[in-house]
């Protein structure tokens, strides 16, 4: 990421197709190790096209990836059960506060600003 990171930096500086060196002393910059070979791999891939439109293509291709997050939740009950029992509790405690916090608004809001 921090490859693709700097190639973006030296896109939106004005440089329209960055090299090795221009990738590599923005990293250095900034104290991060470089990696030639994943700097060549990139460079390579992106040689000749348009990023705006490499952009744009990634943005569709992430458009058909399901991105729901329903599984995580699920999931977790199944590490066993210990950590199963904790969870369900957990969920509990959350509720009671939060109707408790109900109540408690519900008494500061017993009087009038206007008597």
């Amino acid at each position: 990421m921090k490859v693709v990171a700097a190639y973006l930096l030296a896109v939106l500086g004005g440089n329209t197709s960055p090299g090795l060196d221009d990738v590599k002393c923005i990293l250095n910059s900034v104290g991060a190790e470089v990696d030639e070979d994943r700097i060549d791999s990139l460079l390579s891939q992106v040689k000749g096209k348009d990023i705006t439109e490499l952009i744009a293509s990634g943005r569709e291709k992430l458009a058909s990836v399901p991105s729901g997050g329903g599984a995580v939740g699920i999931a977790a009950p199944a590490g066993g059960a210990a950590g199963g029992g904790a969870a369900p509790a957990a969920v509990e405690q959350k509720k009671e506060e939060k109707v408790e916090e109900k109540e408690e608004s519900d008494d500061d809001m017993g009087f009038s600003l206007f008597d």
